[in-house]
């Protein structure tokens, strides 16, 4: 029988989850990774991005954080494109809600930078509670690429469940 060597994802999904063994941190994950996701889009997309003339009716459409998103999903089809298709998905669908706090703020609520703000810094203290419960410092604290690995960690679980390979 052959052994195969472990993927790179694979190799990160074991650090990753060196620093998250405990049940309560691990909820608190499920909770608070997606809302920083979106929180960090969001506060991305505020940056005011310049009018071009070529982009015609998708000014505003287009911004800063497309980049960011282009970017992380690049990053994810490199480690798997399967992944990558889906949190292509995930993304689209935290971005729906990005809008929403953006309309929000355009119709007296507060600014999407403020919303975007607030929500990171809630679930980041989150995160922070479940990593103290756990008794181990957070993974991106020894390597930024961690903060990108968490959302893709989260997603492979459920691949998983439902028998899908990544």
């Amino acid at each position: 029988m052959e052994i195969k060597p472990k993927r790179k994802v694979d190799i990160l999904f074991d650090k990753y989850s060196e620093h998250h063994q405990d049940p309560t941190n691990k909820l608190i994950h499920w909770i608070c990774v997606p809302l920083i996701m979106m929180s960090l889009i969001g506060l991305v997309w505020a940056i005011p991005f310049p009018h071009l003339k070529f982009l015609g009716q998708y000014n505003g459409t287009f911004n800063w954080a497309s980049f960011l998103i282009a970017f992380s999903i690049y990053y994810y089809y490199k480690l798997s494109p399967i992944l990558s298709y889906f949190m292509l998905m995930v993304t689209m669908f935290l971005c729906y809600f990005v809008t929403l706090l953006e309309k929000w703020g355009q119709t007296g609520g507060p600014q999407l930078w403020q919303s975007s703000l607030i929500i990171f810094v809630l679930a980041g203290v989150g995160q922070f509670i479940g990593h103290k419960i756990e008794g181990k410092k957070p993974s991106f604290l020894d390597d930024v690429k961690f903060l990108l690995i968490g959302p893709i960690w989260l997603l492979h679980f459920l691949l998983k469940k439902m028998n899908l390979k990544y």
